[in-house]
């Protein structure tokens, strides 16, 4: 056994996942992050209202449809983030709700940051121990699972959807 602490291990993966997407995000423009790279691809829309939401379907299709950087970016930010903040005391972070997302780069990456840093935030403020405490009933069949599993996921969340954003980002370059 050891006693070394597993949160700066678990907050070190966060910060080198999210400082890679970081990075690839500079100097996204609007046009980029609407862009649709193939037919049928899932976005966020302009509404009749004028309103923006993102694309979705229940159950999602088979296969997945390819999702914009636009799409992406409202899963990270406010369908992950900021949702698993929803049952925490600090709350949700960001206005927007549900689908709704925003229609511009620099907005959706405003709220892209501002639910990351309140993620991070949240786990840090719980501390080594309180890492381990269950999620509670409030989280369903993921009642059991500890803060740190959440982390852990989300990091994970972070890095796949990252990624992704990073070869949109190289296909659109280069087409």
């Amino acid at each position: 056994m050891t006693d070394r602490l597993v949160l700066p291990v678990l907050l070190r993966g966060w910060d080198e996942a999210r400082g890679r997407l970081d990075q690839r995000l500079a100097g996204l423009g609007d046009a980029e992050y609407l862009d649709e790279p193939v037919d049928g691809a899932w976005s966020v829309r302009r509404g009749d209202d004028g309103s923006w939401t993102a694309d979705w379907a229940h159950p999602a299709p088979d296969p997945a449809p390819v999702t914009t950087i636009a799409w992406r970016l409202w899963h990270l930010a406010s369908d992950c983030f900021a949702d698993y903040l929803a049952q925490t005391p600090s709350g949700r972070p960001l206005a927007v709700t549900g689908r709704e997302w925003h229609g511009d780069a620099a907005s959706a990456l405003r709220d892209l940051d501002t639910a990351a840093t309140a993620f991070r935030t949240a786990m840090t403020g719980l501390g080594e121990q309180g890492m381990w405490r269950p999620l509670g009933p409030d989280w369903g069949p993921y009642a059991d699972s500890s803060w740190a599993d959440l982390l852990v996921h989300a990091t994970d969340e972070l890095a796949h959807h990252g990624a992704e954003i990073a070869l949109l980002r190289d296909l659109y370059r280069w087409r």
